[in-house]
C-alpha cells in the first residue's frame, strides 16, 4: 500500500472511531431527550444533533446540465432563503416549479448536495425554471413554522406574475400559467398543504397550480392501513415525526398530516396530482390511500399513482443514476410539460 492510500485509510478510520464513539456515547446517555433516527437527536439541556442533511454547497454553473443557480431572500425579516435555477435553453417561457425539500421537518436543506443534484438533473430535464425553499426547521422552528414560510415563499414566487416584480429570472423566464409544486416527503406533505391553500382562496388566488407532484409523501393517521398494521415500529417512528414537529397539533389526525380527515379535501387547488410511492417504503399505502381519498372527496381533478416496486424511501435521491431514478426523473419531465401517462 503506498503512503498516500495508507493516510488516507488512517484519517477515515479515525474518522469512522470518532463517530462510532461519539454515537455510543449518546446512545447510553441519560440526557437524550428524544431520538427520531435517522433526523435528530435532542437532549435535554437543549443541545439538538442532526444525523444528515447538514452539509451545504453554493450556487453554480453545473457543467453536466448546463443548469446555472444562484440564492435569492425571499423574506429577510423571517430569513426566508431559496434557491432559484435556470435551465440552458430559455428561448420561450417557461413551466415554473416551486419545490420543497424533505428531511422529516427536522433535517436537510434546499441548499444540500442531494437538493442541489436534484433540480440541477430535474431542471435540464424537463426544461423549467425552479424555486427550491429553504424553510425553517423543527424543533427550533417547530410546525406551522414550516407551513408559514413555504407559503410565504409561494406567495412571494407567485407575486411575480405580472413580470414587474424584483426577481429577474423569474420576470423574464417564467409562465405563470403553468405553475407547479413538488416536494419528497415532508416535503410532499407541505406540497399538499400549499395545494389546500391555493384551493381555499380561489378563485382570489393570483394564479392556478397546473399540477402537484408528491414523491413518498409523509403522511399518517391515528389508526393503521394497509402496510402500517402488524408494523409497530414503523408507526411508532412516522408518529413521532409529527409529534415533535408538531406538538401543538391536534394529534396524527390532523388534516395537516391525514388528508383523509380534511372535510375540505375536494378544495385542493389544482387540476393533475401525481403520486409517487415505493414498494418497500413504510409510507407506501399512505401515498395510495392519498388518492383515494381524494378521488372520494368529490374533487374534479386527476390523479395518478407510480409505484417503484423493490425501492424504498426516496430511492431516487439516494441513488439518482439507477434505472427507476431515471426513468422516474423523465416520467416527471413529462409531467411537468403536462403530457398524458
Amino acid at each position: 500500500m503506498s503512503r498516500k492510500r495508507s493516510c488516507s485509510m488512517q484519517i477515515l478510520i479515525a474518522v469512522f472511531i470518532s463517530c462510532s464513539l461519539s454515537i455510543g456515547f449518546a446512545a447510553n446517555s441519560t440526557d437524550i431527550l428524544y431520538e427520531i433516527y435517522p433526523f435528530i437527536r435532542v437532549y435535554k439541556n437543549g443541545t439538538i444533533y442532526r444525523f444528515i442533511g447538514t452539509q451545504r454547497v453554493p450556487p453554480s454553473f453545473d457543467p453536466t446540465t448546463g443548469v446555472i443557480s444562484k440564492d435569492i431572500q425571499i423574506s429577510p425579516k423571517f430569513s426566508i432563503p431559496a434557491r432559484v435555477y435556470l435551465p440552458k435553453n430559455t428561448a420561450h417561457k417557461l413551466p415554473l416549479l416551486v419545490y420543497f425539500h424533505g428531511g422529516g421537518f427536522f433535517t436537510e436543506s434546499a441548499f444540500s448536495p442531494t437538493y442541489h443534484k436534484h433540480l440541477n438533473s430535474l431542471v435540464a430535464k424537463a426544461n423549467v425554471i425552479a424555486v427550491s425553499v429553504e424553510y425553517r426547521l423543527a424543533p427550533e422552528y417547530p410546525l406551522p413554522i414550516a407551513y408559514e414560510d413555504s407559503w410565504l415563499a409561494l406567495n412571494w414566487v407567485v407575486s411575480h406574475f405580472k413580470g414587474n416584480r424584483h426577481e429577474e429570472w423569474l420576470n423574464n423566464y417564467a409562465d405563470f400559467g403553468r405553475v407547479y409544486l413538488g416536494g419528497d416527503s415532508a416535503g410532499a406533505n407541505i406540497v399538499h398543504n400549499m395545494a389546500m391553500r391555493v384551493g381555499l382562496e380561489s378563485p382570489e388566488y393570483p394564479v392556478k397550480l397546473s399540477g402537484i407532484f408528491l414523491n413518498c409523501p409523509y403522511f399518517t393517521g391515528k389508526n393503521p392501513i394497509g402496510n402500517e398494521n402488524g408494523n409497530a415500529y414503523g408507526r411508532s417512528s412516522v408518529a413521532n415525526i409529527w409529534l415533535h414537529a408538531y406538538p401543538n397539533s391536534s394529534g396524527l389526525d390532523d388534516p395537516l398530516v391525514n388528508p383523509g380527515m380534511d372535510l375540505k379535501l375536494s378544495k385542493l387547488g389544482c387540476e393533475r396530482v401525481l403520486i409517487f410511492v415505493a414498494g418497500k417504503d413504510f409510507l407506501r399505502d399512505r401515498g395510495l390511500f392519498y388518492k383515494e381519498a381524494l378521488s372520494k372527496s368529490g374533487w374534479s381533478g386527476n390523479a395518478n399513482v407510480v409505484e417503484n416496486k423493490g425501492e424504498d424511501h426516496v430511492f431516487n435521491l439516494v441513488h439518482p443514476t439507477s434505472p427507476k431514478a431515471i426513468r422516474m426523473l423523465k416520467t416527471l419531465a413529462s409531467f411537468l410539460n403536462h403530457a398524458k401517462f
